[in-house]
């Protein structure tokens, strides 16, 4: 007599580099068609550009002015602040992946450890700066003011703080436009709305050259600082909107089950609503910080030299004119590396944490 176990088998998965092929290109004879025709596509679109790479195109536009991409005019003999910086957060990365990753999952007092990652985290923000900044009449840490900061080094800067500091304005926001006191809501509202209204390159704009007609006379705000502040500003209220949707897909029935064990209104949202809400916007808020990363190229407008502005710079040089091609090559690489690690990060995020399954 025939069991259930019997009858009903487990599904067979393939084994290895050759039986992944099988399973995802190679499973159908439509699907082999269709594996050979993007093959032959891929090539025909490739082909072209990788002759030029490997034969043609001169790479030592890049190779020469690799440390004015990375790190701008900033000055040759203090280099050794900038690369503390990066060990400082390598550090804490290697760290993090240890508390976080399966390993730190399967120990028991991680939770402090976490928290404690937190805090180093948000001290390391204030150290870059005053490491990269330094102090007027220091011999350790001698003054390198803002205008020579540039390249990678300043894109980087800019899309952290504006990644970090538009967050929780962000959730602010959301909240906000949810209250039930009528000032706050309308404040949050017209806010996101006037600002979802005009583009980037507008609130930069206003915060380079507009913004200095509000000081006080003899009063000065740092180039960098507008530009962090109007980045964070324009992207709060996008994360603001997308934060507001994932409150909205959370069930009305989560809201009375808190309520019915005694929670206040601040429990409920910080404890049970707010932890799904933030769960299911992962991606359109990674996407928008992508989009943040990417858009700092726009503070050309306020006369500071990002990564593709150091490239355009490059491209001036008399030795190298005409390189453009290679030069804007290297550079949207080096965008497209950070901007897919951003998206891997967000697809582990959202596997550790079972978004999109019941």
């Amino acid at each position: 007599m025939t069991t259930i176990s019997e009858t009903i088998q487990p599904p067979r998965t393939s084994v290895g580099i050759l039986g992944w092929l099988k399973e995802n290109l190679f499973s159908t004879w439509y699907n082999t068609l269709l594996t050979f025709g993007s093959l032959g596509l891929i090539y025909m679109v490739l082909r072209g550009l990788l002759t030029w790479a490997l034969t043609k195109a001169r790479w030592d536009v890049v190779t020469t002015n690799l440390t004015l991409f990375l790190i701008g005019p900033f000055p040759r003999d203090q280099v050794w602040r900038v690369w503390a910086c990066v060990f400082v957060v390598a550090m804490l990365g290697g760290l993090s992946w240890l508390a976080w990753g399966s390993w730190g999952r399967r120990r028991e007092g991680m939770k402090r450890v976490r928290r404690w990652m937190v805090v180093a985290w948000l001290l390391s923000f204030p150290l870059t700066i005053v490491l990269l900044h330094g102090f007027d009449g220091s011999s350790i840490l001698p003054l390198v003011g803002t205008n020579l900061w540039g390249g990678l080094l300043l894109t980087f800067l800019l899309a952290i703080v504006g990644i970090v500091a538009s967050f929780p304005l962000g959730v602010l926001l959301a909240l906000g436009r949810r209250s039930s006191l009528p000032v706050v809501r309308l404040f949050s509202t017209l806010y996101i709305e006037l600002i979802r209204g005009v583009p980037l390159i507008t609130v930069l704009f206003m915060a380079a050259l507009m913004l200095p007609l509000f000081l006080p006379a003899g009063m000065r705000v740092d180039k960098v600082l507008r530009a962090m502040v109007g980045f964070t500003l324009f992207t709060a209220a996008y994360i603001a909107e997308n934060v507001r949707g994932g409150l909205a897909a959370v069930p009305l029935g989560q809201y009375e089950a808190a309520r019915a064990v005694g929670l206040s209104g601040w429990q409920v949202m910080g404890l049970i609503v707010l932890p799904q809400a933030l769960r299911a916007v992962i991606p359109p808020i990674v996407g928008q910080f992508i989009s943040l990363f990417k858009d700092t190229s726009l503070v050309v407008i306020m006369g500071l030299l990002d990564l593709l502005n150091i490239g355009r710079s490059v491209v001036a040089q008399p030795q190298f004119m005409g390189l453009k091609r290679e030069v804007y090559l290297f550079v949207a690489v080096i965008y497209f590396i950070f901007s897919y690690g951003m998206s891997y990060a967000s697809r582990r995020l959202e596997v550790a944490l079972g978004v999109g399954e019941r």
